[in-house]
């Protein structure tokens, strides 16, 4: 980490039950995979997942960087219109900032799809492919196929990674000509043509309540302003440390959600690379998609009343 020095305490401290992965091990994964957690993170307000004591215990959802920390730190101001109010959030830049962030304690890092020189012009639109509780990976991997073959004729390079539950996330690097509302409206259109794709397995219906739960929600509102997702290479807080992975388009029919785990990804990593390390080259102009969204408003489609601003 260069200059930087972070003590880790309690580095004995057991994080993940399932095999008995301390808060040390959690440290050593994120070195493993340095560059690609900076890659995903670079940048981007940033919200942390922390377990104080490991991840059987309280969960906290941290925006704001507490008082202290190191002055080699560096934070974002963001705005939360609702209530008037700023968070200076994590804006990692280096290594160290995510160490600095295990050492709180945290598993998961959770960025905003836009970044540091202008908070409110997303350059990452985000699909989430979301299985409802009655829905099987294979209708999953299904559906990702036809995203694929949606932003393919796009013109739009996605680029997939398990989210570390059980679905799958796919990233498109957009140029940020566009607030959030706008992406948000380009998202639900993609997933409308989605849906219409493969009407047995995907719905777009806003309530939950309403939805088939073997369904795939199509989740366009993680393009809301401020809602996060667990970024590509974050560990999520559950018993076997699962991570959000990265993967190639070949590998969708052949990924379990348990593949990838603190346990088993530095060995990829060193591997295979990062494999979202070209994303910032391709860059997608969503014009098209806001026509469609157009097209769709025309005939009577409304955008769903926007879930963000809140903090």
């Amino acid at each position: 980490m260069g200059e930087r020095d972070v003590r880790i305490s309690n580095p004995d401290r057991i994080y993940f039950p399932a095999r008995g992965e301390t808060k040390l091990d959690l440290v050593n994964y994120y070195l493993a995979v340095g560059d690609g957690i900076v890659n995903a993170l670079r940048e981007r307000p940033c919200m942390m997942h922390r377990f104080p004591e490991g991840v059987g215990g309280e969960k906290v959802h941290q925006k704001r960087v507490p008082h202290g920390a190191p002055p080699w730190l560096e934070t974002v101001r963001v705005k939360f219109p609702r209530y008037n109010r700023t968070a200076d959030e994590l804006c990692v830049t280096e290594l160290a900032h995510v160490i600095w962030a295990v050492q709180m304690s945290t598993v998961e890092f959770h960025p905003w799809n836009s970044r540091r020189a202008d908070t409110e012009k997303p350059d990452e639109w985000r699909i989430d492919l979301d299985p409802g509780p009655e829905c099987p990976w294979g209708r999953v991997q299904r559906v990702a196929h036809v995203a694929h073959e949606v932003l393919d004729e796009l013109g739009a390079e996605g680029w997939p990674k398990t989210s570390g539950g059980s679905g799958l996330h796919i990233y498109v690097r957009i140029a940020p000509d566009w607030g959030f509302r706008d992406v948000r409206r380009a998202a639900l259109a993609f997933a409308r043509e989605v849906e219409r794709r493969a009407p047995h397995d995907v719905t777009t219906t806003w309530w939950r309540k309403d939805r088939d739960p073997a369904a795939l929600f199509v989740d366009y509102n993680q393009n809301a302003r401020d809602h996060t997702i667990a970024s590509a290479y974050s560990v999520r807080g559950n018993p076997e440390g699962t991570v959000s992975t990265p993967i190639g388009w070949h590998e969708v029919d052949e990924v379990t959600p348990g593949d990838f785990t603190i346990a088993t990804v530095p060995a990829r990593y060193a591997d295979l690379g990062d494999l979202h390390a070209g994303i910032d080259e391709a860059v997608y102009a969503i014009d098209p998609l806001l026509e469609w969204a157009e097209r769709d408003e025309r005939e009577g489609a409304e955008l769903p009343p926007d879930p963000s601003e809140g903090e």
